[in-house]
């Protein structure tokens, strides 16, 4: 998110990107009866960073009915100037988070307050969601991050939740953004890596842009390190950022995600940071990590410039069968290709993946690689707008609210559709589930100091099918599997985007094939394949028993 306006780009090489604007819409934007959330992000005339930062969102089935809920963050109340001690008035109604439960005719409830979930901490304003089973019970779990403590809610499968940080050990402090589970030592436990963004409070904040007045660029303030947590199997974690090597390296981290990029049989870590290079952590197996961006090609543009990164996806976008990687920024900055080569290398690819004319104007936040049109291809979906409210006296040619970024994937190259969506918005967090079981994935998208977005998805009907994994040696929902599908490969994960939590379903299109094979590299190292698996349903695979 580096606020200085970026002039510099890719002229003469734009031309090489096509855009092509499908004719009909792939989503019909829904107002679901009973989603009533506001996000309150409380703008001041002090520019505290922290205002334009927020809005996660998670797709979760917390009572195990078949149905996708939906987890909102909330921010809190900020005043001009804060006093200290900090507080946000997160006691009040209209600053919780909230959870809705969603019904059987598609409309929400609101259980937030019957979950447990309505006293988010006055101390804390409100930035991001993991999801993720940590206890192997069967029931998603809630970590929700903050400027301030975060919080670890344990779900006790009798629809209520029991704010478990303090026994846990994961408050971390400071200010926090995205978070996610995955396991990193591949013992059937969920780990914690949670991202920070910098050294900052309002005490110490300042005003940067002349007579614009605008929020100031990151380096204005000291980076800081992010903060992994080992579960140790009894309900707590220890926070082993020191001992990995995470903590050698200080960043402006924003956005994270997880796949094994080296097929080592380890999940890496990539870090979305924020005006500087982007960090890949290659998980050596031994507990330990190692900080590999710039070696493998992961870090900077073509050019060498350095990245405003905000969100971030680690799937595999051309069917090679390697997780790739694409990173949001700001405009000025085209979006991150980095395609995996397979030898532990990357190479930038923006333009040659289409991205050049499709992002060069506009700032990106969350983001995920789907397959909406199910042709066996994932697409790119990306929530946009900028940082600076009053981008557009500065910059008439930018835009403050932008419409979202759909791009078509037409065999590795992105190609721009309609998206369906008329309104344009300051958005920020993005979730990717099927809410409605229909076979065809859905998003859900947060948006700054207002109402979250639905987009349910109206692609013509092809093939599908969504397995979810049910791990038995591996941690339960077998996050860190590899998943191949008809040619197609998903990484088994919550995480990514930014943020947000999206549905730990994993959703393949098949076109016009009626059955598939689905072949799974499980964590604990398993293999398993099963052939002609008929398409159209939801699939359980249970981890094979050890001998």
């Amino acid at each position: 998110m580096m606020h200085r306006l970026r002039w510099r780009c890719c002229s003469g090489l734009l031309a090489l990107a096509s855009v092509v604007a499908s004719s009909t819409p792939i989503f019909e934007v829904s107002l679901p009866r009973g989603l009533d959330f506001t996000h309150r992000n409380s703008p001041t005339t002090q520019k505290y960073l922290i205002e334009t930062m927020g809005g996660g969102v998670a797709l979760l089935d917390y009572n195990n009915d078949g149905l996708l809920d939906i987890f909102l963050v909330n921010s809190g109340r900020l005043t001009s100037p804060m006093q200290t001690p900090e507080t946000f008035d997160r006691h009040d109604p209209q600053y919780w988070n909230r959870l809705y439960r969603q019904n059987r005719d598609g409309s929400f409830t609101d259980v937030t307050a019957a979950a447990g979930l309505s006293n988010a901490g006055d101390g804390n304003y409100g930035i991001g969601v993991a999801v993720g089973d940590y206890d192997n019970d069967g029931y998603p779990d809630l970590y929700v991050t903050s400027y301030g403590k975060n919080v670890l809610y344990h779900n006790n499968g009798d629809g209520t939740f029991t704010d478990v940080t303090a026994k846990a050990g994961v408050a971390g402090g400071g200010w926090s953004v995205s978070a996610g589970f995955f396991d990193y030592d591949n013992d059937g436990k969920l780990d914690l890596f949670g991202t920070r963004y910098m050294e900052w409070d309002t005490k110490h904040s300042k005003t940067c842009g002349g007579e614009w007045h605008t929020y100031c660029p990151p380096e204005e303030f000291p980076a800081t390190t992010n903060i992994l947590y080992h579960n140790n199997g009894d309900g707590t974690f220890t926070d082993v950022s020191q001992r990995s090597g995470i903590a050698a390296k200080k960043g402006r981290a924003l956005g994270v995600a997880f796949a094994d990029y080296d097929d080592d049989g380890f999940t890496d870590i990539f870090v979305a940071n924020d005006g500087m290079q982007q960090y890949l952590f290659h998980n050596n197996g031994n507990g330990t990590f190692t900080e590999r961006g710039l070696e493998a090609g992961a870090a900077l543009s073509e050019d060498g410039r350095r990245l405003s990164g905000m969100g971030v996806v680690f799937q595999d976008y051309d069917n090679d069968g390697r997780p790739d990687i694409i990173v949001t920024e700001l405009p000025r900055e085209i979006y991150g290709v980095y395609h995996n080569e397979g030898n532990g290398l990357f190479t930038y690819r923006s333009l040659e993946a289409g991205l050049g004319v499709l992002s060069s104007g506009s700032s990106g936040w969350g983001v995920g690689l789907e397959d909406f049109d199910n042709d066996g291809w994932k697409d790119l979906f990306v929530a946009q707008g900028h940082v600076l409210d009053n981008v557009e006296q500065i910059d008439p040619s930018l835009h403050y609210q932008e419409l979202p970024l759909l791009a078509m994937n037409q065999h590795g190259r992105f190609q721009k559709a309609d998206a369906g969506v008329s309104s344009p918005w300051a958005a920020r967090g993005a979730a990717f589930g099927d809410l409605n079981n229909d076979g065809r994935e859905d998003v859900v998208m947060t948006v700054l100091g207002g109402h979250p977005q639905v987009l349910l998805n109206r692609a013509p009907k092809q093939h599908w099918l969504v397995v979810t994994l049910r791990g038995t040696a591996s941690n339960r929902d077998g996050l860190g599997a590899r998943v191949r599908v008809n040619g197609q490969t998903r990484f088994a994960t919550t995480a990514g985007s930014y943020l947000s939590a999206s549905d730990k379903r994993l959703h393949f299109g098949l076109g016009s094939s009626d059955t598939a094979k689905i072949e799974i590299a499980w964590p604990s190292g398993a293999h398993q394949t099963l052939n002609d698996v008929h398409a159209d349903q939801f699939l359980e695979v249970r981890e094979p028993e050890r001998p």
